[in-house]
């Protein structure tokens, strides 16, 4: 008798769409699953990601929530903007904003940079939409920081982990 678990891609029998959060099926004996609203997604064994077969779109898991992997400077900038402003629609302002390390090359050249008259330390620091940007630590010291793409710092300090833009939150 086959092994029930050997049936289906490699996360289980069914999880959340990575567009819509509705629970979508896998197909049995195939790397597949299937969401009624945005297509396949098909699971890759050999990296844990998750592909989009329309768009060619990846996604990596952590603690049970998709994070969209970016391969373009647009696609990370249009997220922090859009947790941005849901921060700010929920009374909260950012103060910072941590970049994934695998970003820095990606992102380097949208950043903001200024050089003021004084000497003064926060202001070199690079900054994103106003906010002063750092880089994550290296993954192997933080291994989410291999998954998650960035984390927003609101006032009272507090971090707060971003999966990837949902359109229909």
């Amino acid at each position: 008798m086959m092994n029930p678990g050997l049936q289906y891609p490699i996360f289980g029998a069914e999880i959340q769409c990575p567009h819509c959060r509705q629970t979508i099926p896998a197909l049995t004996l195939t790397d597949t699953y299937l969401c009624q609203r945005h297509g396949a997604f098909e699971a890759d064994p050999e990296t844990g990601e998750l592909v989009h077969l329309q768009s060619g779109r990846h996604w990596r898991r952590w603690n049970n929530e998709w994070y969209r992997q970016h391969t373009h400077p647009d696609g990370i900038r249009f997220e922090i903007h859009e947790a941005l402003d849901r921060l700010y629609t929920q009374g909260y302002k950012a103060t910072r904003v941590i970049i994934a390390s695998r970003y820095r090359e990606l992102i380097s050249s949208y950043l903001e940079r200024s050089t003021p008259w004084r000497s003064q330390p926060d202001q070199q620091k690079p900054k994103l939409y106003g906010l002063p940007v750092e880089f994550s630590p290296d993954p192997q010291e933080d291994p989410c920081w291999e998954v998650i793409n960035f984390d927003l710092e609101k006032e009272p300090g507090v971090p707060v982990r971003y999966p990837y833009f949902r359109l229909f939150e």
